[in-house]
Formats: C-alpha cells, structure tokens, sequence
C-alpha cells in the first residue's frame, strides 16, 4: 500500500491515535465555535488554522530519530533557558504576567517550551550517568538544578501552574531514572515543613487562589466567582447537556476564562456528562498509547522521554479538569487541543510527535 521511502515511514506511524487526536483536536473547534454564540471568529477559525499546520509539523517531527534529540537534549535546554533570561530582561507584559518574547512576527512564551526541555535533558542526563549512581548526592545536584533553575525563572514571571509543570516533568524522569522513593519522600515532608515560607512569597492573587479554593463562599462575587460559575455550568449540563448552541453561562457573560482556562466547563454544560467522557476517553487512549511507547523503548533514553513526556502530558490533563472542578486551585494551566490559544496547542503535539518518532523507530524492521 506504501511505496516509497517516505510513504514507508509514514506507514509506520500509529495513524489510531492521530485520528483521536483529530478527533479531539476537532471537538474543540466545535467548542470555541459555540463559546463565541455561533461565529468562526474570534476563536474557532484562528484555532483551527493552528491546529492543522501544527498537526501537519507534529507528522514532520515523528520522522526525527530519538537519537538525534538525545543529541540536540543540551542545547535544546540551553536556548530554552537563555529564552526565559530573556523574559525577564526584556519580557513583553500582558495580564500583569511577563512570560512572552516578542520577536517582530511572532511572541515567544519560553516557559511552554521548558516542559518539555526538562524532560529531554533529564533523560539524557540519565542515559550517560551509569546505573546505581542515581541516588548519589553528587548525582542528584545536578538533575535538582536542572529543575530548580527554570522553575524559579518561571515563578518570577510569576506562573506558578507553568513552574509545577516543569518541577513535575523533572521529578517525574527522576522517579522513573531509579532515584529511591525515601527521597521523594523526605522532600515531602521538606516541602510541607516551608508551606509557611512559600506562603510569604507567593503572590497576594495567588494566595487568594489558594483561599477561594478551601472554600469559594467566602467572596462569591469577587476572587471566588470562576470557581463558582464553572460549577454552576458544569451541574446544570447533567448527562446530556443543554445542547449545542444552548449554553447560558457562557453565552451571557457569567463563565470567565470560556474559552481558555475553562473550557471543559463551558463544553460540559452543552454536551454534558457524556462530553466529558469522550474527551477522558480520548485522551485516555493517546495516554495508554505513550505508556506502551516507553514499555517498548530500546534504550534508557526513549522509556524516560516517552514516560516523562506522557506524564507532562497527564499533568495538563488534571489539573486543568481538578481546577474546573473545584478539586484544585485555579493555576492557569489549558485543556489541550481544546482550550483556545497557540503556545499550549504547539507544546502538546510537538511533544506527541516526539513519542511519535520513538513508535515509528521501534516499528522498523531489523535488518
């Protein structure tokens, strides 16, 4: 059926899980349509101009063998880390955030591409260090500053849910590299020992997230107001939901953020339950999918990029559905390939089509 040496390779691509990703990628578009009362524009037409060169460029990095980003893993995190310098020198402020680079045609948001530099470079770093040297402390230095250095860029941004991302990408490759459970643990217990200094230097809206998140009551109309409406139009979707086009929160105004942050929301009160279900049964499978990936990897490299890539991948998931839920604080962090914006699209299928590219090179034949 394929000819051809690039029909071949194309071949060899796992065609199931692009078509979900489509399929997910699509219903989003439905959703945007619908957030903004029916039109193509602001959201639905932009998104989907995205979403299909992206799709395409996604296809393009699953012909790239894992041995060449196990060879470009350093200078991928040094630009990366160099480009969030620059945010702080010379960073473009919206929202009363400073996270983007503005180039002339095109504004940069560094902090998205570190989700998944972490990862490549903690991968790489663990595939040269030899084994049972992974709990060492002059082995751990190194990985913990790899982490702790963008991260603490990133909260000065401030971002906090972007800083969790990438702190959870590195601990996670970690995990899996073989460094001891105790660790984790007595870090743990670290981390909750500093709550009251970390307290002090977050923010005054982030600490107020945090307040609005033990209990929204305490200001309804103010801080507590997106947790509050994202509920309402959760509850009232029920099993079916509204219907398309039918939403009320959304359309009149009372769900903030429709078309961003809480877009599982504003989907959930028009197509219910069962429109929930699909987007975690889509999801679910292209989860199950990168899982599999890294249980057949070759090498040391491939399981920790395709395990640590697919993690970071489940991050966005759940935070963004706990946060929606009432579950977690609001930290901004999209709802992939259905939240509208480009940064939080580009990261997501460039990082699928790295797994992409570790499937296809495992499906080639031995010689």
């Amino acid at each position: 059926m394929f000819n051809g040496p690039w029909l071949r390779e194309l071949g060899r691509l796992p065609w199931g899980v692009i078509l979900v990703i489509v399929a997910l990628g699509s219903f989003g578009l439905v959703v945007l349509y619908s957030a903004a009362g029916g039109a193509l524009m602001p959201w639905a037409s932009k998104q989907g101009i995205r979403f299909a060169i992206l799709l395409m460029a996604m296809l393009g990095l699953a012909m790239v063998r894992p041995e060449t980003w196990m060879r470009l893993a350093w200078p991928i995190y040094g630009v990366v880390l160099l480009g969030l310098i620059g945010v702080e020198l010379l960073g473009h402020v919206g929202g009363g955030s400073q996270r983007w680079l503005d180039i002339g045609i095109i504004r940069l948001q560094p902090s998205e591409f570190m989700k998944l530099a972490i990862v490549l470079v903690l991968a790489r770093y663990y595939q040269s260090l030899p084994t049972g040297f992974e709990t060492r402390l002059n082995a751990l230095l190194p990985a913990l500053g790899l982490i702790a250095v963008p991260a603490a860029l990133v909260m000065l941004q401030p971002d906090l849910g972007t800083a969790l991302s990438i702190t959870f990408g590195g601990v996670v490759v970690m995990f899996l590299a073989g460094v001891r459970l105790w660790l984790f643990v007595g870090a743990g217990v670290a981390a909750a020992a500093a709550m009251p200094l970390v307290w002090v230097m977050l923010h005054e809206y982030q600490r107020k997230r945090v307040l609005i998140f033990i209990d929204p009551s305490t200001d309804p109309r103010g801080a507590g107001y997106h947790i509050t409406q994202s509920k309402i139009a959760i509850g009232s979707g029920g099993l079916h939901g509204k219907g398309f086009l039918n939403g009320t929160q959304s359309h009149l105004d009372y769900l903030p953020e429709l078309q961003t942050d809480f877009i599982f929301a504003t989907m959930a009160e028009e197509w219910g339950l069962m429109g929930g279900l699909f987007i975690i049964l889509g999801f679910g499978i292209v989860l199950a999918w990168g899982i599999g990936v890294a249980l057949r990897g070759k090498t040391q490299f491939e399981r920790l990029l395709a395990l640590g890539l697919t993690s970071t991948l489940f991050f966005y998931l759940a935070v963004n559905m706990m946060m929606v839920m009432g579950l977690a604080p609001v930290v901004g962090i999209p709802l992939p390939l259905i939240s509208y914006g480009g940064s939080a699209m580009m990261t997501v299928l460039i990082l699928l089509g790295i797994v992409m590219g570790i499937a296809r090179k495992n499906t080639i034949p031995k010689q």
